[in-house]
C-alpha cells in the first residue's frame, strides 16, 4: 500500500475477519454504536428512497421506472445523516448514510449512530465492506438460493467491530476520501474510453445504414428463430444468462442443476446469436454472444434470432438494435402499462422491414466491433482488479493493518498527483495480474 506502515504493537481477537487489531484499539458491539429506528409515517406525500450499490437513491414515482410499492402507509421515516441497510439481502444488498429526508421500505433498517466517540464516514466504510466481502453474511438467516439471506436484528445488534479512537477515525476517513475519489476517477476515464468506442460503432452503424447499398428487407426474411432446446437431466449443471439493459452485454448466472432451473424452458447459446430480453427490450436488453457464451442456456424469455450470414451480419444486427432506429423498433413492440412489465412481441418485430447495408460495409462494421469488444475486455479487468485494490485498502485501512494517521493530503490536487496514483494503480494491477495466473497454473 505504497509508503504507509503498520502499527508498532497490535493485540490478537478472536473475530476473523480482523485476527489482530492496533493496541489501542477498542472492539464495540454494534447496539452500542448505533440505535434502530423504526418511525412509521403514515402517510403518503414523501420522496420515496431506496438503497442500490452505489448508494441510497430517491425513486422515480411519477415515470413508473422503477418497481413500486401500492401502499407506501408502512413506510419508515429516514433522515438526512441516517444509516439505512438492505438487511433483507445480504448478497446483494447494501448499506448507506442518507443524504436525503424521505421514507424508505419496511423491510431495510433504519439506525442512527449513538455513540459520540465515533466518526459517521468510519462507520459507513467499515459497514460496506461487510457487505463486499460478504463478512455479515456468515451471520445471516434465510435461503441464499432464492436471494433472501438476511441479518437479523439480534446479529446485527452483536456483531462486533473494530474502533479506534475518534481522532484516528477520522484520519482514516479522509485517507479513504481521498484514494477512493482518485481511483473512482481512474474508473471513470477508463468508461470513458470505453464508451467513446461505442459511439464510434454506432455513428459507424447510423452512417452506413444510409449508404446507396442499403436493401429494405423483412427481419423474418433475414432471421430465423434459434430454438436448440436442451434435454433437461436433473443431475447436469446449466450456466443460465441475464442481460444487462442499454445493450451493455451479456453475464452467466451460476451454475444451475437441471431440477434447480424451474418451469422455463431453455435453449442452448452459440456464438453469433443475437438475444433479446422478452421483458425489457425497451431498455436497450440486447446482446450478441461471443465464444465465451457457447452452451450457456436462456430461457423462452430470451428470444434468439440467428442470421442469414450471406445478406446479413450478427454484428450489424446487434449494433442497429442499439441506435435509436432499432430501439425504436424494440420499443414499439414491447407493449404493457404496469411499472416496468413491458413484454416484447418478438413475432410482431420480426415483420418489420429494416434497412440491410451492403456486406462489405458491415465487415467493416464487425471489425469496429470486435475492435471495441477486445478493448472493453481489457478495460473491464483493469477496473476489476482496481475495484479488488479498492477494497483491499478499505479492508487494510479499518482494520488497522496499515497506519494512515502521518497521511498528508496534498494541498493542490494538480494532474502529477493523479498521475502518480495511476502508476500505483497500473502497478497494482500487474501484481494482481501475475497473482492470478500463478494461481491458474
Amino acid at each position: 500500500m505504497g509508503d504507509l506502515t503498520k502499527y508498532s504493537s497490535y493485540k490478537s481477537t478472536e473475530e476473523s475477519w480482523f485476527l489482530k487489531i492496533p493496541e489501542h484499539w477498542s472492539i464495540y458491539r454494534l447496539k452500542h454504536v448505533f440505535g434502530i429506528t423504526k418511525r412509521i409515517v403514515g402517510e403518503l406525500g414523501h420522496d420515496v428512497l431506496s438503497i442500490t450499490q452505489t448508494g441510497i437513491k430517491v425513486k422515480d414515482t411519477e415515470s413508473g421506472a422503477g418497481q413500486l410499492s401500492m401502499d407506501y402507509s408502512k413506510y419508515q421515516q429516514v433522515d438526512k445523516g441516517d444509516f439505512a441497510m438492505n438487511h433483507m439481502d445480504l448478497l446483494t444488498g447494501y448499506v448507506d448514510i442518507s443524504k436525503f429526508n424521505g421514507v424508505i421500505s419496511p423491510d431495510y433498517r433504519v439506525f442512527k449512530m449513538t455513540y459520540a466517540e465515533c466518526e459517521s464516514q468510519y462507520l459507513l466504510y467499515t459497514l460496506q465492506l461487510c457487505y463486499t466481502n460478504r463478512i455479515f453474511f456468515k451471520y445471516g438467516k434465510g435461503v441464499s438460493m432464492l436471494g433472501r439471506w438476511r441479518l437479523p436484528a439480534e446479529n446485527f445488534k452483536n456483531f462486533l467491530i473494530p474502533i479506534p479512537p475518534k481522532e484516528e477515525q477520522t484520519k482514516i476517513a479522509t485517507f479513504l476520501n481521498y484514494k477512493l475519489a482518485k481511483i473512482d476517477r481512474f474508473i471513470r476515464k477508463k468508461r470513458v474510453l470505453l464508451n467513446l468506442n461505442v459511439e464510434r460503432r454506432k455513428s459507424f452503424t447510423s452512417q452506413i445504414i444510409k449508404s446507396d447499398t442499403v436493401q429494405l428487407l423483412r427481419l423474418s426474411s433475414v432471421t430465423k428463430f434459434e430454438e436448440r432446446q436442451i434435454e433437461r437431466s436433473d443431475n447436469e449443471t446449466y450456466t443460465p444468462i441475464g442481460l444487462y439493459n442499454r445493450g451493455r452485454g451479456i453475464f452467466h448466472k451460476e451454475q444451475t442443476f437441471g431440477k434447480d432451473l424451474g418451469d422455463s424452458t431453455f435453449y442452448y447459446i452459440k456464438e453469433g446469436d443475437v438475444i433479446l430480453s422478452g421483458q425489457f427490450a425497451w431498455e436497450g436488453a440486447v446482446t450478441l454472444a461471443s465464444s465465451t457464451d457457447e452452451n450457456c442456456v436462456a430461457s423462452h424469455r430470451y428470444p434468439i434470432l440467428g442470421c442469414d450470414l450471406d445478406i446479413i451480419k450478427p454484428e450489424f444486427l446487434y449494433s442497429y438494435f442499439t441506435i435509436s432506429e432499432g430501439f425504436l423498433l424494440l420499443d414499439l413492440h414491447s407493449r404493457g402499462a404496469a411499472g416496468r412489465n413491458r413484454p416484447l412481441n418478438p413475432r410482431r418485430l420480426v415483420k418489420e422491414k429494416i434497412p440491410i447495408p451492403s456486406i462489405a460495409l458491415q465487415e467493416e462494421l464487425a471489425k469496429i466491433y470486435h475492435n471495441e469488444e477486445r478493448l472493453k475486455a481489457t478495460v473491464l479487468n483493469e477496473i476489476k482488479i482496481v475495484e479488488e485494490y479498492k477494497t483491499a485498502l478499505i479492508a487494510e485501512a479499518v482494520t488497522g493493518k496499515i497506519d494512515v494517521r502521518d497521511f498528508e493530503i496534498p494541498e493542490t490536487l494538480d494532474e502529477e498527483t493523479y498521475e502518480d496514483l495511476e502508476e500505483e494503480l497500473s502497478l497494482a494491477a500487474e501484481d494482481e495480474a501475475e497473482y492470478q495466473t500463478e494461481e491458474i497454473d
